[in-house]
């Protein structure tokens, strides 16, 4: 099957009717979406690392113990090992609070938006920026890629 890779798909074409301000404003929705992705990740990221200190804070209380520090030892075992980080939650919690609320609700909202308004297209205002910044015909500036063979 042959495809013109000059003519963008048609899911990163605009539908008929859907004006410039229409695309501009979906395109501003799914940018926050964008940057909640991103705080998701810095979320994770939180999560992965006060795991790995509450592990080496483990170690250090063993460290502390086999040198003959047993007091300073039991005064961070009791008071900062295992210790929640927020009321009542680990981090495990409020990824999963995040998760399972905010952001799934808002990916949803997002998701809405784009059927109602772009028959769910996505990412519809940059694939028309890359229309018009590309250079039609020119090697590596093709509208899509290849199809599979």
């Amino acid at each position: 099957m042959s495809v013109d890779r000059e003519q963008p798909a048609p899911e990163h074409r605009r539908p008929d009717g859907v004006t410039d301000a229409t695309v501009e404003a979906v395109g501003k929705l799914s940018e926050a979406l964008e940057t909640v992705e991103q705080a998701r990740g810095h979320l994770y990221a939180f999560h992965q690392l006060l795991g790995r200190a509450d592990r080496q804070l483990g170690d250090a209380v063993e460290q502390l113990i086999a040198s003959g520090h047993p007091a300073c030892a039991e005064r961070l075992q009791t008071s900062m090992l295992g210790r929640n980080v927020l009321e009542g939650r680990w981090t495990f919690q409020i990824v999963e609070e995040f998760d399972d609320g905010y952001w799934s609700e808002f990916r949803d909202h997002e998701k809405a938006v784009r059927d109602v308004l772009l028959g769910g297209r996505r990412h519809l205002y940059e694939a028309e920026m890359k229309e018009a910044r590309r250079t039609h015909g020119r090697p590596g500036h093709e509208a899509r890629p290849a199809p599979d063979e």
